[in-house]
């Protein structure tokens, strides 16, 4: 056997459950992370003590995470230096002229993130960076801002037909058995699950509907409350943030497209990085079409190509502009650079904990995966059920693992085969058998999208702490109510549209629960 059996579970619960008591998200996933390892090692503390700082190493080491990491880092590094420059308020003050109040700045933000589809973890970021001064200005709290920033990263994403999350999909559901037998390609396949992936789609109209209405609940609305009195984030509660950097003085050099300026050449250089990074690892006499170019990219190559010219773009434009001396300069970015490193601690320890979870005991790991399969497997399920238990299942992986990648590796391969078996058997063929496997893939990609939303060691999560530079268990906290309501919501649609075989009827069954539940829990908490 190559898992742990239910102790694959401790872990995650274990980070999860102090991390939301405790305040403290690096002493609860240190912790999740030994409990594990003390797993492995069958009790002996000396083996869990070196594996830990093994795998932390290898982690922190591998080639594709410390791109992320750097990119991370001097993405700091450029926002100190935007700081410091002045720029970020002189563009907050422009801004101000059409950004007039509080639904408008968020509202921008939200357009922003939908626009910004390539990568999520440059979603996070780069919005956050540009979007953070001028939802300051207006009073926005950082956990709204937060907020808006994570829901409209992956599940832009997961929705977007060309971005770093598709063609991994793709992949997936092209190598899954019985496939071939639906009789579609791969990318329509992809592109007609988009009305059956609920759960993105609801979270991104909740986002509107949140802003427009001006009504919170659960610890948001406190947040908010706060927020009108003046203070952003919850310091005492939660502690700093990552990547707040105070502007020391004013300076009056500093103009609005200081602050736009860089953010333009960042947005160009990480689009024109995408295909570029594909172009240059084909072989001589190899081709490739633009669109497969953006597909095949490696992502962290690109975001690392794009904040490296943008970032030195800035230091000679800056300094030749006169806005900042080179000392000054130097420093600006240094101080970028060290408000990001509680953010990077936590995302080697989240690609820890995930290796730690998911992995088989074979690689190192609990194999909490093949628990979850060998659960899938052993059911009776009716048809119409299958997608509902799908995205539960599939939201408690990605929420355990903090990954919504891994989920979809995880639960694609086995749930399309098992829809295609239990549809044939009830005899549907043609476009039945082929809706029977769209509403349940949609499902995977639901319930993956969800936890990645929800969970505290989701990349993405800490991410968007970190753009918004909010402290990440306040982002947490405040997120859970809304992604667990929008999760329960999009439950009942996945029920209703797998029972009709109709992704329309899904849809509207969601929105239909989603409205009065969402006024209901909205009562008396309305800010304009």
């Amino acid at each position: 056997m190559d898992n742990a059996g239910y102790l694959a579970f401790l872990p995650p619960i274990l980070a999860i459950v102090l991390a939301l008591f405790t305040k403290d998200v690096l002493v609860s996933l240190m912790l999740g992370i030994i409990s594990g390892l003390l797993i492995l090692s069958g009790g002996n503390p000396l083996d869990a003590f070196i594996n830990l700082s093994d795998l932390m190493a290898d982690k922190a080491g591998d080639s594709w995470n410390i791109r992320i990491l750097l990119f991370c880092g001097l993405l700091g590094g450029l926002v100190g230096l935007l700081t410091r420059a002045g720029s970020a308020r002189a563009f907050g003050q422009w801004a101000s002229n059409s950004i007039k109040g509080r639904r408008s700045a968020q509202f921008s933000t939200w357009l922003c993130g939908l626009f910004v589809f390539i990568d999520d973890y440059f979603n996070s970021l780069a919005v956050g960076s540009v979007m953070r001064p001028v939802n300051d200005a207006r009073g926005v709290s950082r956990a709204k801002l937060a907020y808006i920033l994570d829901s409209t990263a992956a599940p832009v994403c997961i929705l977007a037909p060309v971005s770093s999350w598709v063609v991994t999909v793709i992949s997936q559901i092209r190598s899954s058995d019985g496939f071939a037998d639906l009789g579609v390609g791969e990318m329509s396949f992809f592109i007609m699950l988009i009305p059956y992936n609920v759960y993105a789609l609801l979270a991104l109209a909740m986002v509107v509907v949140v802003i427009l209405s001006g009504r919170d609940f659960g610890p948001m609305a406190k947040s908010e409350q706060r927020a009108a009195q003046g203070i952003l984030y919850n310091q005492q509660r939660y502690g700093a943030a990552p990547g707040d950097l105070k502007e020391e003085g004013k300076n009056s050099r500093a103009a609005w497209y200081d602050m736009a300026l860089p953010m333009i050449i960042l947005i160009g250089a990480c689009i024109v990085a995408f295909p570029l990074t594909t172009y240059m690892g084909l072989g001589e006499g190899e081709s490739m079409s633009l669109v497969d170019a953006f597909r095949n990219t490696d992502a962290s190559k690109a975001l690392l190509y794009g904040i490296i010219f943008t970032l030195v773009f800035s230091y000679v434009y800056f300094t030749l502009r006169g806005v900042l001396k080179i000392k000054e300069t130097s420093q600006a970015i240094i101080d970028g650079v060290r408000s990001m490193l509680p953010a990077l601690v936590i995302l080697i320890m989240a690609w820890t904990i995930g290796h730690v979870i998911s992995k088989p005991i074979s690689e190192g790991g609990l194999g909490l995966p093949l628990v979850i399969d060998e659960m899938l497997r052993g059911s009776s399920l009716p048809l119409w059920v299958l997608p509902a238990c799908v995205f539960v299942l599939s939201g408690g992986i990605a929420f355990s693992t903090g990954t919504s990648w891994g989920t979809f590796g995880i639960m694609s391969p086995i749930v399309l085969p098992t829809a295609i078996t239990l549809a044939g058997s009830l005899g549907y063929t043609g476009d039945e058998l082929l809706q029977c496997s769209l509403v349940s893939v949609g499902a995977v990609l639901s319930g993956a999208v969800f936890g990645d939303h929800a969970s505290p060691i989701s990349d993405t999560t800490i991410l968007s702490s970190a753009g918004a530079s909010c402290p990440h268990l306040e982002h947490v906290e405040t997120q859970l109510p809304y992604a667990s309501f929008a999760a329960g919501c999009s439950a009942v649609g996945i029920i209703a549209g797998a029972y009709s075989l109709n992704p329309v009827v899904g849809l509207l069954t969601a929105v239909a629960c989603f409205v009065p539940g969402f006024f209901f829990l909205t009562r008396g908490h309305k800010r304009s």
